[in-house]
């Protein structure tokens, strides 16, 4: 299955002028690494982000979200966020920002 274009748009959008973003093709969809390391992403139809094992725990207990799973091994601090839960760039801008959180906390990896 495809990925959703325009939920890659619309992340696109919100990174725009974000400094150290990269696209890349990833898990049969688009991932954004920020500074080398994977940020968020659209999987299928869903958003994937990057918020760490500690913020993930606490996470899922929101409506739309559970623990990244595509391979039948959950990432560490991975989540999948279903299409509810980004209905509105709102909701997409918290996501991304909770993801950077993260990650901006992990070291820079060289290109």
């Amino acid at each position: 299955m495809p990925y959703d274009e325009s939920l890659a748009e619309r992340m696109r959008d919100a990174l725009a002028r974000t400094k150290g973003i990269q696209e890349k093709k990833m898990f049969g969809g688009l991932c954004f690494l920020l500074n080398g390391n994977m940020l968020v992403g659209v999987w299928k139809n869903s958003l994937i982000a990057r918020v760490g094992a500690d913020q993930a725990q606490e996470s899922l207990r929101e409506p739309y979200i559970k623990l990244m799973d595509i391979t039948g091994k959950p990432m560490k601090g991975w989540l999948i966020i279903e299409p509810a839960g980004v209905a509105d760039d709102d909701l997409l801008q918290d996501w991304i920002k909770r993801a950077k959180n993260f990650v901006q906390s992990l070291p820079k990896k060289s290109p």
